[in-house]
């Protein structure tokens, strides 16, 4: 196994894990020509750059594969943030994408582009929509980091709906799609709780032995946050994750998030 990474203090980190690094920028181009021909199988993770329309890390990179004979495969780890605010409603993987923020209008460029290069070269294309991601050993992924800082949450009236993948349970997602004979397919990597923002942030109080945070209203919270720290408390949706089962197989370990928040 391959792993490209732009940081060489994570060389022996990587090394360590079994996997071979490669040196390489996403944002400059010159340092991925070796990439051509190298890989039957590619996971793209790498988020966008925090500026621009496009997402041009992605298109350096499909760039790069293209010189060379095409990945069999191509998987490409998205965000749930593509469907923009949807009123709390549930929906699966058919439901039109409509960005509200320039970080989910870079990353609706780079399904696009991944898509376009599956048509085009005849590589399985599956792009995984993955909301907020979790795990108690992984940096900022367990709530009780926010509970700490006493950061609070808005009121139930003014509250919105989240979804939450564990983070072992996306790793396992991602492996089976690099398997699957899925092509130009759009998967919801989720599990199957459907909870309000605050009611999620109650519960890890709860399991935690923590108080809980304080709500507040949307003036308020307003006030408190970044643009950026607001947005993701204005956008409401609940996810169908049907394909993860059936077409991926895929047998959650942490279906509700009280189970992985005390795993």
């Amino acid at each position: 196994m391959l792993a490209l990474t732009s940081n060489p203090a994570r060389v022996h980190e990587l090394r360590a894990a079994g996997a071979r690094p490669l040196l390489g920028n996403l944002d400059l181009p010159q340092t991925l020509l070796r990439l051509a021909g190298l890989a039957d199988a590619v996971l793209h993770l790498a988020p966008p750059a925090a500026t621009g329309a496009e997402d041009r890390r992605t298109a350096n990179l499909l760039r790069a594969l293209a010189r060379g004979a095409p990945p069999k495969c191509i998987v490409y780890a998205s965000t749930t943030g593509v469907y923009g605010d949807c009123g709390g409603a549930r929906f699966d993987e058919s439901r039109l994408t409509a960005p509200g923020t320039d970080r989910a209008r870079r990353r609706v460029d780079a399904e696009q582009r991944v898509r376009r290069f599956g048509a085009e070269f005849g590589v399985r294309a599956t792009i995984l929509r993955i909301p907020g991601i979790y795990a108690s050993d992984r940096a900022g992924g367990h709530p009780r980091e926010r509970l700490l800082r006493g950061s609070p949450v808005l009121r139930r009236e003014d509250d919105v709906f989240t979804n939450h993948i564990h983070a072992d349970d996306l790793a396992r997602a991602c492996v089976r799609a690099l398997s699957r004979e899925l092509s130009q397919r759009v998967v919801h990597v989720c599990d199957d709780s459907e909870m309000l923002m605050g009611d999620y942030f109650d519960l890890a109080a709860d399991l935690c032995g923590m108080p809980r945070p304080q709500r507040l209203d949307r003036v308020q919270m307003r006030q408190l946050m970044s643009p950026m720290q607001f947005s993701f408390m204005s956008e409401s949706r609940r996810l169908i994750n049907t394909r993860l089962k059936t077409e991926l197989g895929l047998r959650l370990h942490y279906g509700q998030v009280a189970d992985g928040l005390l795993a």
